[in-house]
């Protein structure tokens, strides 16, 4: 039996990217220009799906039948600025699961352990619209989907 949805409880499951800031992430005063941390926490739910479901998100698509996982809200805390060359880390968790929504945290830290951006998303489990194949609409995300965010991390040894 699957686990119940989440309604604010945190599930187990947290995924960390590691990357090193590029120079085109960079603004000329030589520090991330911000939108370049939404592309990276972005990115970072792709992972933290691929590396939760066991699939890369192509396959994922397919086989869950929509057509992806849309933002309709985003946020951000900048504490810390990050620089060219700068070692970071992305943690990345999902928050809350309902019918056909979720939210995801990100916390990207510095190689000296500071906290420098931490952000927001709720998406949507988004398939074609039946009536319409030129919208879209939220659908139910499925139990598999829940359980698997739900399962402790790191696994018991």
């Amino acid at each position: 039996m699957a686990p119940p949805r989440t309604d604010g409880a945190t599930p187990g499951f947290v995924h960390t990217r590691r990357l090193t800031v590029e120079w085109g992430d960079c603004d000329p005063a030589g520090i991330v220009f911000y939108p370049r941390y939404f592309a990276m926490f972005d990115a970072s739910t792709a992972a933290l799906f691929a590396a939760a479901l066991g699939m890369a998100k192509p396959q994922m698509l397919r086989r869950f039948g929509i057509v992806g996982i849309p933002m309709v809200d985003t946020r951000a805390k900048f504490l810390v600025p990050s620089r060219f060359g700068d070692e970071v880390a992305i943690e990345s968790r999902v928050t809350a699961f309902r019918r056909s929504s979720f939210d995801v945290s990100h916390r990207l830290l510095r190689a000296d352990g500071a906290l420098g951006v931490e952000g927001f998303e709720t998406r949507v489990w988004a398939a074609r619209h039946p009536e319409d194949p030129e919208r879209i609409r939220g659908v139910p995300v499925p139990e598999e989907v829940v359980a698997a965010f739900a399962r402790p991390w790191p696994p018991p040894a």
